[in-house]
């Protein structure tokens, strides 16, 4: 997606991708090397005028090799501080964003601390490499201490009080080196598995927008950062708690693509770019519903009904987002009507 964005700013891009089938393939040339390889990173960095990356586990040890002498947005450290949710809430603290209470568990014993301090029901998260649902663990009582301990408790955790929220939101925004930033309108997302399955924009009221707003200024001023980027946020009555943030483009802001005056993905390049960042405003009432494990059998039928389908051209395995689906309204009401349907459609097939 970012590769085809690119196209319309007259911008060439390559890709780094292990995978034989990888998609990206369908926007440029890719170069077939591990995330990690010091080789395949040097030729794309000799090859192109800046790196970027899209998601949050490229070693930011290979990223750091290259900074020296190549351009690298987002900055490498907001990739240090996105990966390790300890790191990442003491941030967020650090800086007067709100968060759910946790705690740091390294031990049986600290599980069992974590777990009087912020009593039950509790989750219980790897710190490191977990996505969408995976590498945590919900406790609800006392008796869920010895399983959680022997299913995650070789990897460094933290635990968190489980928040009774209203719902979950995210606010996402594309900063440039020079500090002008654009913000998009808040977004609603609905997870199911841990799994986003479904998002609503505009979200929120002006006030809850305008605090998500701040919240995020703050954290990209703190980062130096450039680029787009995504606070998820837990709305609880007034207040907003931070879960995490993700330096790149996010699941959540597909919709923009169709839903918004400039997508997540061109203002992203315009950012890294330095170029005049493009508006982020609505288009309209929008919803995004994301293809999980399986795609339609006739998804001419889905373009036929004025729905977006993007294919994303992987093959289908249980819990992997394969695709999704945009629709654009007038107005919450017709959002929600032909919501519903789609996900009907989607069931049906």
């Amino acid at each position: 997606m970012l590769g085809f964005a690119g196209r319309s700013l007259d911008i060439e891009c390559m890709f780094l991708d292990p995978s034989p089938d990888a998609p990206a393939g369908k926007a440029g040339t890719v170069l077939r090397y591990a995330f990690d390889d010091v080789l395949g990173l040097r030729e794309l960095a000799d090859q192109c005028e800046l790196l970027t990356y899209e998601f949050e586990n490229v070693p930011v040890a290979a990223i750091e090799a290259l900074g020296a002498d190549t351009t690298i947005y987002p900055p490498p450290a907001a990739l240090r501080n996105a990966q390790d949710r300890l790191v990442e809430k003491n941030l967020f603290r650090s800086l007067g964003i709100p968060t759910p209470d946790y705690h740091s568990v390294d031990s049986r014993a600290e599980l069992a601390e974590a777990a009087h301090r912020l009593g039950y029901p509790m989750v219980i998260k790897t710190r490191r490499h977990g996505y969408d649902g995976k590498g945590q663990m919900a406790l609800l009582s006392p008796d869920d201490l010895d399983a959680a301990w022997q299913s995650l408790g070789s990897a460094p955790l933290i635990a968190e009080r489980m928040i009774r929220f209203d719902r979950e939101v995210s606010i996402i925004g594309a900063r440039r080196a020079d500090g002008v930033t654009a913000i998009y309108p808040l977004t609603e997302n609905v997870h199911r598995d841990g799994i986003l399955r479904t998002s609503r924009a505009p979200a929120g009221s002006p006030a809850l927008n305008a605090l998500a707003a701040r919240h995020l200024d703050v954290l990209v001023g703190e980062l130096g950062y450039v680029g787009v980027i995504a606070l998820e946020l837990f709305v609880v009555g007034d207040e907003l708690l931070a879960n995490e943030f993700a330096p790149r483009v996010h699941n959540s802001g597909h919709w923009t693509i169709e839903g918004a005056r400039t997508s997540q993905f061109e203002n992203h390049l315009r950012a890294i770019l330095g170029l005049p960042l493009g508006d982020t405003a609505a288009v309209g009432q929008v919803a995004m519903e994301n293809l999980i494990g399986r795609f339609p059998r006739n998804p001419g039928a889905l373009t036929t009904a004025g729905y977006y389908l993007h294919d994303y051209g992987k093959e289908p395995r249980p819990g992997r987002k394969l695709g999704h689906v945009t629709l654009v309204a007038g107005d919450v009401e017709t959002r929600e009507r032909r919501l519903r349907a789609l996900q009907q459609m989607l069931q049906d097939h």
